[in-house]
């Protein structure tokens, strides 16, 4: 009940965040539904495109924690704990919220998902949708809803375990873990060649690498930002891009995982490509993960800036310009564009000499 009146009280850019959760829930339930009615029509590779299926799945659930995450109902506040909203209720709350947000997300796919099928009124698109799901099939109720629960317990489970309190980590010591993980993708991406598993295996492993390498990314940026007798501006930018280095360093790395990708999608193609992992619904899947992705780093960004409110509260009282704070910021932007977007060409190169060869 207090996750409902909470949700129901929010402001409405909270809201907003929210709804975009469900929309990703949806957009994953639906996929892994399309992928139900494949596997009892008995297409091959059913199996595989079950496993790709988890990408969007994954994506959903990284942008569902960092939208609890910006929850102002799971940050720590003065006398939250005097009305019961200690540690451990907060995560509560914020699994809870998140499993709502996800199940509503898990009945639009439903909805649209028999929809298209004409299981409830009519067969909309000239039939065009009841021959891609594979109407003819009678859906098992079982797998139905234990497929559209994946979505919802698996948002919440992460959101508890994200929300726990542990100790700070430097940003720098998993970089080298991620450019170890990252080389190991391309290698099982070269190894395997053009089979849809060993593609999975390894850009699996090179999102996981790029996002753990990302922290140390961005704290390497901020370190170039500020190096060379800097003024007050790039001291600035570059403190404040180290002290976000946390923060923004995991969804950024996922972006330019996402980014490698479909930049190496033209020279797959060039050399003979592979099969859609996904069938026709490949590129919509992929829309999805990319949008999960660049949402998940405005939403990091926007944890960033309520983080650092006080500080910047405090330089306005200072007297500090509110154009040098846009500076700063734009300046931040700027470096991490500069260094990641080199390092997502070349990753897809890499993964295109890999795929190709």
């Amino acid at each position: 009940m207090l996750a409902l009146r909470l949700a129901r009280g929010s402001r409405p850019l909270v809201q907003l965040r929210r709804l975009l959760v469900a929309a990703a829930a949806a957009g994953s339930g639906f996929l892994l539904l399309y992928v139900l009615g494949d596997a009892l029509e008995g297409s091959a590779g059913s199996f595989p495109r079950l496993l790709w299926a988890l990408v969007p799945l994954a994506a959903t659930v990284q942008l569902a924690v960092a939208v609890a995450r910006t929850d102002p109902a799971t940050r720590p506040r003065g006398g939250m704990d005097a009305v019961g909203l200690g540690p451990v209720r907060r995560q509560l709350v914020a699994a809870v919220s998140t499993a709502l947000s996800c199940t509503l997300g898990s009945a639009l796919a439903l909805a649209a998902f028999l929809h298209l099928r004409g299981d409830l009124s009519g067969l909309p698109f000239d039939g065009a949708g009841a021959t891609l799901l594979h109407a003819q099939q009678p859906l098992p109720v079982a797998g139905v809803l234990t497929l559209l629960a994946v979505v919802p317990l698996t948002a919440s489970a992460a959101v508890a375990l994200a929300l726990r309190p542990h100790p700070p980590r430097a940003p720098q010591a998993e970089l080298p873990w991620g450019i170890t993980l990252t080389a190991c993708g391309l290698a099982v991406e070269a190894y395997a060649g053009r089979g849809t598993a060993g593609m999975l295996a390894g850009w699996s492993l090179t999102a996981v690498g790029l996002a753990l390498a990302g922290p140390g990314l961005a704290y390497l940026c901020g370190t170039l930002v500020q190096a060379v007798r800097p003024g007050a501006l790039r001291l600035l930018a570059g403190r404040a891009l180290q002290e976000e280095a946390g923060r923004v360093g995991r969804p950024l790395g996922v972006l330019c995982a996402v980014a490698a990708g479909w930049l190496a999608v033209p020279a797959l193609r060039a050399g003979g490509g592979a099969p859609p992992p996904l069938g026709p619904l490949t590129v919509p899947a992929a829309v999805l993960v990319a949008l999960c992705a660049a949402a998940t780093l405005l939403t990091s960004a926007v944890e960033a800036r309520q983080a650092r409110s006080a500080a910047r509260a405090a330089l306005l009282d200072l007297g500090t310009p509110g154009r040098v704070l846009r500076t700063a910021a734009t300046l931040r932007a700027t470096a991490l564009f500069v260094v990641c977007a080199p390092l997502s060409w070349a990753v897809a190169q890499l993964t295109a000499v890999a795929l190709t060869r």
